[in-house]
């Protein structure tokens, strides 16, 4: 029997091939990349690559990112996300840098940067907070 160190966790890739459909959520510390179809919810500490054949329908978690298929739901990254031209996102993007190629396209809020992030961890309402209201 084998045993493995986290070191060997996080270093590990783990692939949803095309023709494969997964329903749940999956939580991992090592890099993902979805050429199939996810149906749930992603948090990884590493990077997440959606394929131009995959497809994901749930909230994304993780480190960096890189899309070239589709993406239905809120994507979290706490580095870079990077648009390819064949990628479609439909929902909100919360990320420190967005890199988006000519052709892809996004329908959804953005917030970009250090304090994106942070809120988006904390999860502080933005709107209808007592300093915010006037008399």
């Amino acid at each position: 029997m084998a045993k493995y160190n986290e070191t060997e966790t996080a270093a590990a890739i783990n692939l949803i091939g095309a023709g494969t459909e997964i329903t749940g959520d999956i939580n991992s510390n090592g890099d993902i990349r979805i050429d199939g179809m996810l149906n749930g919810n992603l948090k990884t500490a590493g990077k997440v690559v959606i394929g131009e054949t995959g497809r994901a329908s749930g909230e994304i978690e993780c480190k960096n990112s890189e899309v070239l298929g589709e993406v239905h739901g809120k994507i979290k990254v706490s580095e870079l996300l990077s648009l390819k031209a064949t990628a479609k996102i439909f929902g909100d993007i919360v990320t420190k840098k967005l890199a988006i190629e000519p052709g892809s396209r996004f329908t959804g809020n953005c917030n970009m940067g250090e304090e994106s992030i942070k809120d988006a961890r904390t999860e502080k309402p933005k709107f209808g907070t007592e300093e915010q209201k006037s008399a």
